[in-house]
């Protein structure tokens, strides 16, 4: 029997080039195909690289020779980095999303498509529920550009699974991810010589560590399973001990000089705080992991505590070996 033919966006990114090397050695899937303007960082033996921009109409004609069965859609922008506007991050996310439904429109063999959504869409509130479940994601506004993205996208890929009920869509929303690489906004922010808090707030962290990450949108792509999925570590953890554990010095900020502090801090180039972040610092966010753990059928081998832990004993071992 033929086996499984799969597409990833994004590719050139940690969680593509790593889910692209493990679906290679699986003996049950016969072809990868990676979407990419880049290219990956390490070699990949036998991955069909498709370089295209995810917003370009070559899209249409691209995605459907390839004959996949499966989309993974990795290519959405968390925070614009070095040389992407916000306006360039909003186009890849909510263009490039239109982008790729419509080449899915016109792919007769797929069945699957799998999303790295955020939980970003629950937002960081003062009132939230301890942890949001799946129905939960319009119980509050949609405070910033991100949310209203991630929104918007969730609700492109709804509207694609409400007309072609022959192929199942996941939405897997993760809680920020930290892991030995460091790429992220988290490690970023507790690498800071002095990590600015808002005054007075001890907001409860949930993360999932980024092994349990990749894991996660591997068991995913294997049994993928309508609607959202929330994909965090078990636990939580305080900003304020998570910060010490990382054995740096706080700065507390008043609340309403917070934004003005760090954006005088990104204008000299120091560090960068998206407004989710900020919101993030201030009131924390939990999620339920059921269906993660009940229907995906994964559960992360990481908690919170631990994935902390574990960046920290990479941070220190690679400073060790450079001196």
């Amino acid at each position: 029997m033929p086996g499984r033919r799969i597409l990833i966006t994004g590719i050139a990114s940690y969680l593509g080039t790593e889910l692209a090397r493990i679906l290679e050695d699986d003996p049950e899937v016969e072809y990868v195909a990676g979407v990419d303007t880049r290219r990956p960082g390490v070699p990949l033996e036998r991955t069909e690289l498709i370089e295209v921009d995810i917003r370009d109409p070559a899209l249409l004609h691209r995605i459907p020779a390839t004959r996949v069965d499966t989309v993974v859609h990795n290519q959405i922008v968390r925070r614009a980095g070095p040389g992407m506007s916000s306006r360039r991050a909003h186009e890849v996310n909510v263009i490039g999303s239109l982008q790729l439904l419509a080449a899915c429109e016109q792919t007769p063999t797929l069945e699957a498509i799998v999303v790295r959504g955020s939980a970003g869409i629950y937002g960081s509130e003062p009132a939230a529920p301890q942890f949001f479940t799946e129905d939960m994601a319009r119980l509050y506004p949609l405070r910033t550009r991100f949310q209203r993205d991630v929104a918007e996208i969730e609700n492109l890929f709804g509207t694609f699974a409400g007309r072609h009920e022959a192929v199942v869509c996941s939405m897997l929303r993760y809680q920020p991810s930290i892991g030995p690489t460091g790429s992220t906004q988290i490690p970023q922010y507790l690498s800071l010589p002095v990590v600015p808090t808002y005054l007075g707030f001890d907001p409860r962290i949930q993360l999932i560590h980024e092994r349990d990450a990749l894991d996660a949108l591997v068991a995913a792509v294997r049994r993928p399973v309508r609607g959202p999925v929330n994909v965090a570590a078990e636990g939580t953890i305080g900003l304020t001990r998570m910060i010490r554990l990382a054995g740096r010095p706080t700065l507390p900020i008043p609340s309403p000089f917070f934004g003005s502090a760090t954006g005088a801090a990104k204008r000299v180039g120091l560090f960068d705080l998206s407004a989710d972040f900020q919101r993030l610092l201030r009131y924390g966010r939990g999620i339920d992991t059921d269906r993660l753990t009940g229907e995906v059928g994964f559960r992360p081998r990481h908690t919170t505590v631990e994935a902390v832990e574990d960046w920290i004993a990479a941070r220190d071992s690679a400073g060790v070996a450079a001196a």
